[in-house]
């Protein structure tokens, strides 16, 4: 099972590896207008399956809402620790 820490280690090889068939490369590329938009839609999302759909779609939707919160933290150049610091 992945953690969130394992997950920006995941990601951030990924990133640095550059691989053209990554979804995660392909969405950094598009930068932060495109990450700030899938951040907005599965913030969303969440809301809307925790009201109508239950628990485990809520746990996707959020899962996915990590995922683009981590892709963003990557293209912006943010640590786990930048974030730590602030929870």
């Amino acid at each position: 099972m992945k953690t969130f820490d394992s997950l920006f280690e995941e990601l951030s090889k990924k990133a640095a590896d550059q691989s053209a068939d990554s979804l995660t490369v392909g969405e950094l590329k598009k930068g932060t207008h495109f990450i700030g938009k899938k951040l907005v839609e599965e913030a969303g999302e969440s809301w809307m399956a925790a009201e109508y759909e239950g628990n485990d779609r809520t746990a996707e939707e959020l899962s996915q809402l990590l995922y683009h919160a981590q892709v963003m933290m990557i293209n912006r150049g943010i640590s786990l620790e930048d974030v730590y610091k602030h929870l």
